[in-house]
């Protein structure tokens, strides 16, 4: 067995991303918190503010002898907008930016690579603009924020923002997905 990896990806809110890979085969804790900001410490006040550049994120941890970094970029791509800016639908700033913060020169590659094939393969008719990189320090978010959408699966954002991405991911990768 492979020791454990972290991987950490900022595509819209957090609540979303860690909807998402927590029904993953093979990643054993999602937790969502900021990364890639200015300022020493990062609360949700603060980010949301914009105050500090910090993006909202979500740190996984995965077993690639079960799922692989490029299988979780092949999530990650699927069930959010690469192509905006700034933006996840409703949700609008720079902490909501499209981003991969790789841990070492292997993430970087692998996700470089599949941005460029992607983009060679036009699988979107506007230009990528996710950013890749290096990891920097990960400040955890708010206990509140935590397996939000396991605790708050009735919230009517959870109802029509992260259950049609999980629909999406039911569909697009049942094979990957914890039974």
């Amino acid at each position: 067995m492979a020791k454990e990896q972290t991987a950490t990806f900022g595509g819209g809110c957090f609540w979303c991303i860690e909807a998402v890979f927590q029904r993953l085969t093979g990643v054993s804790h999602v937790e969502s918190g900021y990364m890639g900001g200015r300022a020493d410490q990062a609360t949700y006040r603060q980010v949301c503010n914009g105050d500090t550049g910090h993006v909202e994120v979500v740190r996984v941890t995965f077993d690639p002898d079960e799922i692989n970094y490029r299988e979780l970029l092949d999530v990650f791509f699927a069930v959010h907008d690469p192509t905006t800016l700034n933006r996840q639908g409703n949700d609008a700033g720079e902490q909501y930016r499209s981003v991969i913060f790789y841990s070492d020169e292997e993430q970087q590659r692998i996700a470089e690579d599949v941005i460029a094939e992607m983009t060679a393969a036009k699988v979107y008719p506007e230009p990528i603009v996710t950013a890749v990189e290096p990891a920097e320090e990960f400040h955890a978010a708010e206990g509140y924020h935590q397996n939000y959408y396991n605790e708050n699966s009735r919230q009517p954002y959870c109802m029509f923002v992260i259950s049609p991405k999980l629909e999406k991911l039911e569909k697009k990768f049942a094979e990957k997905l914890r039974a």
